[in-house]
This record gives structure tokens, C-alpha cells and sequence, in this order.
């Protein structure tokens, strides 16, 4: 079984040596452990310091591409190099790259299709007591849009099997935690969590500007993945409850009517009518959405197939040419079909 240690990095030239030294050599159920580097567009000297370690395979993008697009390069890439688990780290040293041996073992033992490392974030001490309550409250919402029950839905430090990612596709450009997890939720992939405790703070956070530009971009993508798997949570609840509130004024009016006292009371109508349309419009969307939902796993069963092609399983019996995927190409690796179907998925 072969294991690839992914670490994206932006500028990590300080802290990278320590986080691929502490990477484990030997894990048990592990016959092979490789470290990839995915070079999201550094100005410093990250990639030679990589190289020096003795990393061999590195993606590099010529500019900065994001958190979202080094994760599916990565995932690509370890996919053509016949990964089997592929291990999801920081460049920052922020997680314990020993508990990598403990993240993997579920799907060692396949119990998990994927593992996510529980930070704990309660006793994180450089956390803020607001930012403890948004990080319960941001998993909160993920676990009720993917219908599970993960500690900690904001943890980069992962651990996916081959099976998991042919079914998993990234379509965010932000940040891929949260709609990694309501799709295999939603796909019935089995999601296990690992507690940790993370290393101390070495750097502020380049993913986002401050805590409320990452509530957005989380809550937006979030959003998005919500209507992707579940419209009716949303759309069916918003268009009862306009309904409703609708049929209060025409209510109200009609008793006005009843009693002789209507006159002057005309913005009853006006209002009910209004929320009426609203509620109509909701419906209305919500079965073009279904229809789209329809057409989307039709897509992603196609994807999923495409993948299979692209990336078969490695045997001792035959090589495999990863279809010309170097390194230095980062970003053009995909082929165009792929990347089609992805975005009509989305």
C-alpha cells in the first residue's frame, strides 16, 4: 500500500524542513510513504529547500492559485503516481506530522474512507474565545448539511483513500475542508476523526485576511454545497414560510371584509400578494434545482468514471505512464474533459 504526504505551501522555506522531517518513515499496513510539495506560487526558496530534503515530487504553479486548486492538483497528481492513501498537511508545521501514523490506520484497516484530524480546538490556546464559538458553530452547520457528527469540520490535516477520492470533486476556490466533508457525507463515504494537538502558532494565517473574511468564504461555501445536496432544506422551508406569512394578510383582509371594515386596508393585498409570488418563485427554483441535481450526478458518474481511466490501479505485473503529468505542469495536468465536467457539476 502506497501512502503520499501532500503539503501546500506558500512561502514556507522556514518551517517546511520541520514538518518533512517529522513526517514518519515507516508505518505499519505502509509498504511505501513519498512526500509531495505543491508549490502554490512561492517567491522564496521553498521548492529548493523541498528539493534538498530529498522530496522528489513537486507541483509548482507559476502564480498563487489557492488552498482549493494546490489540494486538487495534489490529489491529481498522487492519483497518476498510484497513491492509495493520500495524507493532507501544512506547510506551516501546524499539525503533528507524527499522528499521521494514527490517521491512517482506519483506512489501514477499512473502517474509514476518510480521517480528519480533531485539533480540539477548545484548548488551542492562541485561539480566541469568539473564534473557539465560530469554529463549533461553523462544524455545527457542516455536520448538519453532511448528516455527520466530526468534532472538527476546519481541519486541513486529513487522510483519504483512493476509493473516496475518485468520488470526491473540488469545485471552490477557497478553501476545500468544508465541501470535502458535505459531499462525502452526503455520498455516504465513511468519515472518521483522530484528536490531535497542534504545534504552536508559527505564522498568521494566509488562507484569509481576518476571522470575518474566513466566516464568509466558509458560510459561502457552505451555502453552496448545502444547495448542491440538499435544496429542499432550503428552498422547500423559505417558500412554506412566505406562503404562509402570505396568506396572513389576504386572511386578515377577508375578515376585514366580512365585518365591513376593508376600506383602506387595500396594502393587505398588496403585501400577501407579494410574499405569494416570493413563495411561488421558491418553488419554482426548487424544481429547476432538482432537475440540475438530476443532471449533476449523472455528471459526477461520469467524472467518476473518467477518473477510474485516468488514474487505473497500479499492479506489480504493469508500469504506469502518468499521461505525461509532470511536475513543473502543475495547473495543465487535467485533461479538458475532466475539467468540463467538473465545472458542469457545479
Amino acid at each position: 500500500m502506497k501512502l503520499l504526504v501532500q503539503i501546500p505551501c506558500l512561502n514556507e522555506e522556514q518551517t517546511l524542513p520541520d514538518v518533512i522531517r517529522s513526517i514518519p518513515t515507516s508505518i505499519p499496513g505502509i509498504d511505501v510513504i513519498e512526500i509531495l510539495v505543491i508549490d502554490d506560487g512561492s517567491t522564496d526558496r521553498t521548492v529548493e529547500v523541498a528539493q534538498s530534503l530529498g522530496v522528489k515530487h513537486i507541483v509548482r504553479h507559476t502564480r498563487n492559485m489557492g488552498l482549493a486548486r494546490s489540494f486538487r492538483d495534489g490529489i491529481d497528481y498522487a492519483m497518476a503516481q498510484g497513491a492509495d492513501i493520500v495524507v493532507n498537511t501544512d506547510g506551516d508545521n501546524q499539525y503533528p506530522q507524527e499522528r499521521i501514523t494514527d490517521l491512517v490506520q482506519p483506512i489501514v484497516n477499512g473502517t474509514a474512507d476518510i480521517v480528519i484530524g480533531d485539533r480540539q480546538t477548545a484548548t488551542i490556546a492562541h485561539f480566541s474565545p469568539f473564534k473557539k464559538k465560530m469554529q463549533s458553530f461553523g462544524s455545527g452547520v457542516v455536520n448538519r448539511a453532511a448528516g455527520t457528527k466530526l468534532p472538527d469540520a476546519a481541519s486541513g490535516f486529513r487522510a483519504y483513500s483512493r476509493a473516496s477520492l475518485f468520488r470526491l470533486n473540488i469545485i471552490t476556490q477557497f478553501s476545500y475542508c468544508m465541501e470535502t466533508i458535505i459531499q462525502a457525507g452526503n455520498r455516504r463515504l465513511r468519515i472518521a476523526s483522530v484528536p490531535i494537538e497542534t504545534n504552536a502558532k508559527t505564522r498568521e494565517s494566509r488562507l484569509f485576511k481576518n476571522i470575518w473574511h474566513h466566516m464568509f468564504k466558509s458560510g459561502a461555501a457552505i451555502v453552496r454545497s448545502y444547495l448542491m445536496f440538499r435544496p429542499y432544506a432550503i428552498l422547500a422551508t423559505l417558500g412554506s414560510v412566505l406562503l404562509v406569512l402570505g396568506l396572513i394578510p389576504f386572511i386578515r383582509f377577508g375578515i376585514l371584509f366580512f365585518l365591513d371594515d376593508s376600506n383602506g386596508h387595500i396594502q393587505s393585498l398588496i403585501l400577501g400578494s407579494s410574499l405569494l409570488v416570493a413563495s411561488l418563485f421558491c418553488f419554482a427554483l426548487l424544481v429547476i434545482v432538482d432537475l440540475q441535481r438530476t443532471n449533476r450526478i449523472l455528471l459526477e458518474e461520469s467524472l467518476e468514471r473518467i477518473k477510474h481511466m485516468q488514474y487505473p490501479t497500479l499492479t506489480p505485473q504493469h508500469g504506469f505512464d502518468p499521461m505525461e503529468l509532470h511536475a513543473e505542469q502543475g495547473a495543465e495536468r487535467v485533461p479538458e474533459q475532466v475539467g468540463r465536467l467538473r465545472s458542469q457539476a457545479g
